[in-house]
């Protein structure tokens, strides 16, 4: 009698649990791998590190090759240079903008599942 009773009460507990974690994934958008924002977080500022690196690199050697080329050293390495760094500034921005257009998008969401509650 009393396992049948811890029995039921742990199948309950189970139920509820399943329930909450159900609600949780739902609300997040989390598919339950544990990685959520500070995942998500981590890997933008990793794409516009390699992004800013990417355009400087870039600038730097074709500037380079290109002094070598016509020897004008050092004016095509400095325009290279500024050049990559335009390009870097103008990902960033661009990246920027994209996750501000999603965040935005996912609070009207939220908002949206909210108001239909």
């Amino acid at each position: 009698m009393v396992d049948d009773q811890l029995d039921k009460r742990l199948k309950d507990l189970g139920k509820r649990v399943r329930t909450a974690q159900a609600k949780r994934a739902e609300r997040t958008g989390a598919s339950g791998g544990g990685r959520g924002k500070p995942a998500e977080g981590m890997a933008v500022g990793i794409r516009i590190t390699v992004e800013m690196i990417a355009g400087l690199a870039v600038g730097v050697c074709i500037g380079l090759y290109a002094d070598k080329q016509l020897g004008t050293a050092p004016w095509l390495l400095i325009l290279g240079f500024l050049l990559g760094a335009g390009a870097s500034f103008a990902n960033v921005l661009r990246t920027a903008r994209e996750l501000d257009a999603r965040q935005a998008r996912e609070r009207q969401a939220a908002i949206d599942r909210a108001r239909d509650e």
